[in-house]
């Protein structure tokens, strides 16, 4: 809009909108109807998904496993209010496998106590972030063009998830292994983001999963979450 000298008001006329609902676009990330957006990037002469990447419908994976639920294109196409109802409707367990993902804390605050609450209700949380002096974390930033961006962002993940250090039915480690697939599992469903060498998480496509057989993918990547957590190191208070 700054770029084309576009007002909230003249937007909104150019697009028959009313001015506080490019007012709440803007401000407040709210995602407009298919049609106005699509009318709205034709007029910025944007791509509507890169206004709004929310509006990418994930791909049916019917016919293709029956575990594989939905397939997006990038990280960034999926809220990350998904990722808290994932952790919300665990009743057994919870696991988390990145390097960083400090995303989940940064848009969604009450993260933390998302995961208490859960712990509370009998959750066993596992949480395995990258070891920030890793020599695989290390090039994995200078792979994705982070520098030592991606070493700093390990340190403010541990940061982030410190305060839950010692409570019942959570445990916190560091890994140094090669992160291949950044997991989010919650019972029998998962989230999985992989990675694609010279992009940012954020760019690469995330998977989804809800186990419906023995020695299916969920398991296949349930099982490489056990491997690298045995290769961790506690955090300890």
């Amino acid at each position: 809009m700054a770029a084309g000298g576009w007002t909230h008001e003249s937007l909104a006329a150019k697009v028959q909108v009313d001015p506080k609902s490019v007012e709440r676009w803007v401000n407040l990330d709210r995602v407009p109807r298919r049609r106005t957006a699509l009318r709205t990037a034709e007029t910025l002469g944007e791509d509507v998904h890169a206004l709004w990447p929310a509006l990418r419908q994930p791909r049916n994976a019917r016919g293709v496993s029956p575990e594989l639920v939905a397939l997006y294109t990038q990280r960034a196409d999926l809220p990350v209010a998904a990722y808290a109802d994932l952790f919300r409707q665990a009743r057994q367990r919870i696991d988390v496998l990145v390097y960083a993902a400090v995303f989940l804390h940064e848009a969604y605050p009450r993260m933390n106590e998302l995961l208490a609450e859960r712990a509370a209700d009998g959750c066993t949380i596992r949480i395995a972030l990258g070891d920030a002096d890793s020599t695989n974390v290390q090039q994995r930033g200078r792979e994705e063009r982070f520098g030592h961006g991606i070493e700093s962002r390990c340190r403010l993940a541990l940061m982030h998830y410190r305060p839950l250090v010692g409570m019942p039915g959570i445990e916190l480690r560091t890994h140094s292994t090669t992160l291949y697939n950044s997991l989010y599992r919650a019972d029998d469903q998962m989230l999985v983001n992989g990675h694609v060498w010279g992009v940012n998480a954020y760019g690469a496509p995330v998977w989804q999963l809800r186990r419906s057989e023995d020695g299916g993918m969920f398991d296949t990547y349930a099982t490489s979450f056990d491997a690298v957590w045995n290769t961790g190191q506690q955090v300890k208070e």
